[in-house]
């Protein structure tokens, strides 16, 4: 389905965005590579947008929605799984097959080709700890397969030595002994610590090195620090709440203020997760 001047509102966690010029939605892995063969526009991809703003002035191109791309399977104890899957839909996946390592996924609000796109973790676990392989496609709507080592993987960063390529499909392997991590405790500890419920995009940035980003912002005295309708929660520092019809130039001028105010005060750099288009 293809529609135009569609709101990023609507798409994006943070309830903020400009429009879209043109925004389109396959329903299968070959309507997308039948569409980017002839798609001269740039492009940009989102699943549930959660850990994405796009500026008010909107994006001259076409994004593309890949949630209907939600495939899943499981072949001996490989499972392949789809861009656009939900990681609490895999997650739960991944237990009725009696497989664990998983459990971490369902706290983290977005889709599989998110997680591979940035490395997604949560509570000591990281998403490219279970890959074994994954499908990408070019912006011509060629695919291939593509092994671990042909990526650069680091914390909340994973960097393609294939330029020009997303992904669509993970292969990935979780373990058949029992975890002592449980899906249900680990949803409690986050909706105790999170500020679950209103617009958000999870952790506005990375952690530094040796050191967490909340307890920065904290001890810099930012929380509930507002600028216009976007304000640092008061129930974690890390997290940025669309608390009154924020724009998106709201939302990243406080970013930019807790940078350089945390720059200021303790000489540290923090480095958002947010992608910002």
């Amino acid at each position: 389905m293809l529609k135009h001047n569609e709101p990023m509102a609507s798409h994006c966690s943070l309830r903020s965005g400009g429009l879209a010029q043109d925004f389109f939605t396959p329903n299968s892995i070959q309507a997308l590579a039948d569409f980017l063969s002839t798609n001269t526009q740039p492009v940009v991809f989102v699943g549930l947008g959660s850990n994405l703003l796009i500026r008010d002035q909107g994006f001259n191109g076409v994004v593309v929605k890949l949630t209907q791309l939600n495939a899943l399977s499981i072949n001996q104890s490989t499972i392949s799984v789809s861009a656009g899957t939900t990681l609490a839909k895999l997650s739960r996946f991944i237990h009725s097959q009696h497989q664990y390592g998983g459990e971490f996924l369902s706290a983290i609000p977005g889709t599989v080709g998110g997680a591979l796109a940035m490395n997604a973790g949560a509570f000591g676990s990281e998403f490219w700890q279970y890959v074994v392989q994954v499908q990408t496609m070019n912006s011509s709507g060629e695919t291939f397969w593509r092994s671990v080592d042909e990526f650069n993987i680091s914390y909340r960063q994973v960097t393609p030595k294939h330029a020009d390529e997303f992904f669509v499909t993970a292969k990935l392997a979780f373990n058949t002994e029992k975890s002592d991590q449980d899906v249900k405790q680990l949803l409690l500890k986050r909706n105790a610590s999170q500020p679950i419920g209103l617009p958000s995009c999870g952790s506005v940035f990375k952690n530094p090195p040796g050191q967490y980003a909340a307890e920065l912002i904290e001890q810099a005295n930012l929380k509930g620090y507002c600028i216009g309708g976007a304000c640092v929660s008061n129930k974690h520092a890390n997290f940025i709440i669309n608390q009154n019809k924020a724009t998106a130039s709201d939302i990243e001028n406080l970013i930019t203020h807790i940078q350089q105010t945390v720059k200021s005060k303790f000489n540290i750099n923090l480095e958002t997760e947010l992608i910002i288009i």
